[in-house]
């Protein structure tokens, strides 16, 4: 009996989620029904008036043609009205002369007669009748102002409803990323005259493959693109990879998306790990501000009195082999926090090999600032630079301004101005640390070091603040650098 009660309710459940499935369907025909309606009447008005449009066109062109041919009749007609009145004139003057010798050759006993055939000679001389041409000076023939519609009236004649454009595709080969920018090229199937414009949309994501219907990340659109392919600027890339998507669309409709495609975005993307600041440094994700009121002195001091208190050791490194870049733990096993002096914070990303390369932008009024990498193991009470396990470029803004490369305890000075932006290139297999204006690229230093441990981003501030920017790509132009070998590396031997 329960098993049947059992049955029952499952059956009851799939009743009611089925009920629940048509009545929203039901639903969703009746929203389509009323979307017919306003959607036909909606293109019938178009349609009307893109008919009434060509109709006003052809009343215009019909009306200048008109005017045409009334201004080239009546051009015609005064030029022979002038030429026939001309010719009357000149008809009536030498009838009157033909009159005249007729009568004076018939008197030809008058004594004044060779008078009188001398001014008729004279008279026929200056007749109009002799001076003026017998050729029309226009013709009557119109047939320059014919027409021949009949290419025209085949093209109206094969009018009809705009086709859905074909879907674009999207050719990865010409597609590239690079330097935080990613260039999406596309065509079209077959050859479209009628395309208006392009769509393209995009998002974040961290699954490689096709597209998934669910993500988190939502599209973003970029609307009115006239070519066949797009340039996105400026992009962080906070997560793995990318989907395109491209739609074409004429003046009436869009057709469909494009197949999707993933594009890979490598980047190096890492946070400040709170849990490692000093307590005057307030950390705002990648922001950084010195607080004079941030250390909680006495809690320390008691703590560190009733033994609680740990300094780093060797044991608190991470271990080695782990893929890079790698994201340390939120609890970071051990590491205490940077007191006393050392007004540090470290990244949370773990770089044990490949290129890597952020930047930061620091406030000038700083007093003092660093910036560079430390393995995991530098101790609470040390200042990045002072010992074998960090390297900086450190600004010092107090008393005196000073623009340094530290590391073991040896500084060198940098003969350059401070940028108010640093960028930081490391390659952990090749040992080199590079520090550059993030603005002009322009390289400032190079350490060349073994690293042996796994490095952390590191970061020193003092009465100042600095924003840290990643999910940056290691730019194309300190790659050239390094590639060519233009840039100067300074040994760790050479800094005193």
């Amino acid at each position: 009996m329960e098993d049947q009660r059992e049955a029952l309710r499952k059956i009851i459940t799939t009743l009611a989620v089925k009920n629940e499935e048509i009545q929203s369907f039901i639903y969703s025909l009746k929203q389509m029904l009323l979307n017919v309606e306003a959607n036909s009447a909606k293109v019938q008005e178009d349609l009307e008036a893109e008919f009434q449009s060509l109709f006003s066109l052809l009343e215009e062109l019909k009306e200048g043609m008109l005017m045409k041919i009334k201004q080239d009749r009546a051009s015609r007609a005064y030029e022979l009205q002038n030429q026939l009145a001309a010719c009357t004139r000149a008809l009536e003057s030498s009838e009157e002369l033909l009159e005249t010798a007729n009568q004076t050759l018939q008197a030809t006993d008058r004594g004044d007669f060779p008078q009188a055939a001398k001014q008729i000679k004279d008279g026929v001389t200056m007749a109009p009748a002799f001076r003026l041409s017998l050729k029309a000076k226009v013709s009557d023939n119109m047939s320059h102002l014919m027409v021949d519609f009949a290419q025209e009236r085949r093209m109206l004649q094969a009018l009809t409803f705009l086709p859905v454009p074909s879907a674009p595709v999207i050719d990865l080969a010409e597609s590239l990323v690079a330097d935080n920018c990613v260039t999406l090229v596309w065509r079209m199937p077959d050859e479209d005259n009628k395309i208006d414009h392009y769509v393209l949309e995009y998002r974040r994501t961290n699954f490689e493959g096709p597209p998934r219907l669910k993500e988190d990340q939502p599209w973003m659109v970029i609307e009115g693109i006239q070519q066949t392919e797009y340039t996105l600027t400026g992009l962080k890339f906070d997560m793995k990879y990318m989907n395109f998507r491209v739609k074409a669309c004429n003046k009436a409709v869009s057709g469909e998306f494009s197949e999707p495609v993933t594009l890979e975005t490598p980047a190096f993307m890492f946070r400040l790990d709170a849990s490692t600041s000093h307590q005057n440094l307030r950390v705002d994700d990648l922001s950084v501000e010195w607080d004079a009121m941030g250390g909680k002195v006495q809690d320390i001091k008691a703590r560190e009195k009733d033994g609680k208190g740990r300094t780093a050791s060797p044991v608190n490194s991470p271990a080695r082999g782990t893929p890079s870049p790698k994201r340390m733990p939120s609890g970071r096993g051990g590491r205490d926090r940077f007191t006393a002096e050392s007004y540090t914070v470290l990244g949370d990303t773990l770089i044990d090999g490949g290129e890597h390369y952020w930047e930061v932008r620091y406030e000038p009024d700083s007093k003092a600032f660093g910036l560079g990498v430390a393995y995991r193991s530098l101790g609470r009470f040390e200042q990045l630079g002072k010992t074998a396990a960090s390297w900086c470029v450190y600004v010092n803004n107090w008393l005196q301004v000073s623009f340094t490369a530290k590391h073991a305890n040896k500084a060198k000075v940098l003969d350059t101005p401070v940028p108010d932006c640093l960028g930081v290139h490391c390659d952990f297999h090749q040992g080199l640390l590079s520090f550059y204006n993030a603005r002009t690229k322009q390289l400032l230093h190079t350490f060349k070091a073994k690293f042996t441990q796994p490095l952390l981003p590191a970061f020193t501030v003092w009465c100042g603040s600095f924003h840290v920017t990643a999910g940056l790509q290691v730019p194309s132009s300190v790659r050239c650098l390094q590639k060519r070998g233009s840039a100067t590396s300074s040994s760790n031997t050479s800094l005193t």
